[in-house]
């Protein structure tokens, strides 16, 4: 089945990594509601995200979108144990702005930014980039997201002992692992099929 393609004309698109609310818009229709199945609706995992053209356009394949939903909210809210939230956040974020994608950075470095109580640090990761000096642990995690992102991944046994160096538990660096790895994934989907709108 061919999907109708967009072509969306986005004037002042973001450029530049952001803390700001953006949006983003797909290059192919997503579905619309009234098309959706109770297979559809089950992908979502909730329904709210029915107003959100990205999974909109992810539930055309319910089964994938379902288990990528429930991955993502495994690694991101269950907190119990493990990295704090604003670390798991960081580690999103630092992936992001490693692959370019603003939207997701814009996102995750928001919630880094809550969670963390440290927005101006945050904020200069997203202006200066990867290689700023945040404190030894925050610099030991977005070092080796960084390098997780990379093709091929240079991640190696020389970032697992710097994180343990930094303080960081088996379980806080499994963590570390899966934000970065999973978010690598997420951006370049995210980056091939649309593209960020300006806020508002």
């Amino acid at each position: 089945m061919q999907h109708p393609v967009i072509t969306p004309a986005v004037e002042n698109a973001p450029v530049a990594f952001t803390q700001d609310q953006i949006g983003w818009t797909p290059w192919l229709a997503p579905l619309a509601e009234d098309q959706l199945t109770d297979r559809h609706w089950a992908g979502l995992v909730e329904a709210s995200r029915a107003k959100s053209p990205y999974f909109m356009l992810l539930v055309r394949d319910p089964d994938v979108l379902e288990a990528r939903t429930k991955t993502d909210k495994d690694i991101f809210y269950n907190v119990e144990d493990g990295l704090p939230r604003a670390e798991r956040e960081l580690a999103a974020t630092a992936a992001s702005r490693e692959n370019g994608c603003i939207f997701c950075a814009s996102v995750h470095s928001r919630f880094a930014s809550h969670f963390s109580k440290r927005s101006e640090d945050v904020q200069r990761l997203l202006d200066e980039g990867v290689n700023v000096d945040l404190g030894e642990r925050w610099n030991a995690i977005i070092a080796a997201s960084v390098v997780l992102t990379q093709t091929p991944p240079a991640f190696d046994t020389t970032h697992v002992d710097r994180l343990k160096a930094a303080g960081l538990s088996t379980e806080e660096i499994s963590d570390v692992i899966h934000g970065a790895a999973f978010f690598n994934w997420a951006n370049r989907l995210m980056l091939s099929i649309g593209e960020p709108l300006p806020a508002g």
